[in-house]
């Protein structure tokens, strides 16, 4: 029979990453998110801790455990902020996995010991203003010079990339043309600092507000043939991949935050009085947050069942879409009922609930929209648009 209740150690690690959140997280974060600024501190404390390592081999300095301990951690973080909670995603997700996925043992030894420790953060350099989902409008290029690769090109909407602990960007470049004239698009390291390699402005953004995301400039940056990632040519499918596993994460963070407005909402109508009694009292504030509970309860089973299947090495692309696409949706199902329940409160900034509701809609864009996952749920159900059936 199918169990999904926690093992004890995992169950352990939730209740550290939540007492974390609650203790060090919660105190502090609305400070940095309306000042729009990156939480280094916050980081550091999460890098002591071992979360950037938890699903790494402890022979690269990571904490020997599974992407399902991952996501536990990012759901208890985003139960409180998303900013905090995404920082560790990317850094995790698209900074070091591709690394440790499809890196050589050379890059994986520089590279994922500091990454582990949160001593150094790692981002991948993929979308573009006509470019991201759609692979043929990528117009970032890479040519071989010698022993080196010449890179030009932008990137935009990058997470983690700017931070003062950024030590690289792994980028997707076009490295030639397959025979009918689409490109051949490869992965390739770019250390911070290279020369012609500069990081914009941070973007003013709606929600996120404590986490860093820039654009990117290629301008005849050079880095050796060595910092190929995987095989050349191959850099795009590696990353659908690590896209099929990272919407898992993004998942568990939407279920968090959906979790968020649960606890919240059930505090505040407790407390909150009107017309001589608490607001909780009222049915039509208890089917509210009945609702999203029932959202929140199955937004966690979904994530949870697509981590499993990975973890069993069972095929799992249809149903982290389902996940992804759930969860990201009731995280903004849920933020705009608690932002209701708490009135003008809810529309306060300092306000976790005024987070929420900043930080949710992003779920249903960012790691492949939700138009996107109804796509692939739909492919992996064999039925094919109108172009596939030709």
């Amino acid at each position: 029979m199918l169990d999904h209740r926690l093992s004890s150690e995992y169950e352990d690690l939730r209740r550290t990453v939540a007492a974390f959140a609650q203790d060090v997280v919660a105190p502090k974060i609305g400070a940095y998110y309306e000042e729009r600024r990156f939480p280094i501190e916050i980081v550091a404390e999460m890098g002591r801790m071992g979360l950037f390592g938890l699903p790494f081999p402890e022979e690269y300095g990571g904490m020997g455990g599974d992407y399902f301990a991952l996501c536990i951690a990012l759901e208890e973080l985003a139960r409180v902020d998303s900013s905090v909670a995404i920082t560790l995603e990317a850094a995790v997700s698209l900074g070091a996995r591709p690394i440790h996925r499809f890196g050589t043992e050379e890059q994986k030894r520089e590279w994922l010991p500091r990454m582990c420790s949160g001593e150094l953060l790692g981002a991948f350099g993929l979308t573009e203003p006509e470019a991201g989902s759609d692979a043929g409008g990528t117009r970032t290029t890479a040519v071989r010079d010698g022993d080196e690769w010449v890179i030009n090109g932008s990137k935009c909407f990058i997470t983690n990339s700017g931070t003062d602990i950024t030590g690289l960007v792994t980028v997707t470049a076009v490295t030639g043309r397959k025979p009918d004239g689409r490109p051949l698009i490869s992965s390739i390291i770019v250390p911070s600092g290279t020369p012609g390699f500069t990081v914009a402005a941070p973007y003013s953004k709606v929600g996120w507000n404590a986490s860093d995301t820039h654009e990117l400039h290629f301008d005849d940056v050079r880095v050796p043939l060595a910092n190929l990632v995987g095989e050349e040519g191959r850099g795009y499918a590696q990353f659908l991949r690590i896209l099929d596993e990272g919407r898992i994460a993004i998942a568990a963070l939407g279920t968090g935050l959906a979790q968020g407005c649960v606890d919240e909402s059930l505090a505040y109508a407790r407390t909150r009085q009107a017309f001589g009694r608490p607001i909780g009292t009222n049915q039509v504030i208890q089917f509210k947050i009945a609702d999203m509970e029932t959202r929140t309860h199955m937004s966690r089973l979904a994530w949870r069942d697509a981590a499993s299947r990975l973890l069993h090495g069972e095929p799992f692309k249809k149903e982290a879409a389902i996940a992804k696409l759930y969860s990201s949706e009731a995280a903004v199902d849920n933020a705009r009922e608690a932002t209701q329940i708490h009135g003008g409160y809810g529309f306060m900034n300092e306000s976790a609930v005024g987070r929420f509701w900043r930080d949710c809609k992003i779920l249903e864009i960012g790691e492949g929209t939700s138009e996107v996952q109804r796509m692939l749920i739909a492919r992996e159900l064999g039925m094919t648009g109108r172009d596939e059936a030709r």
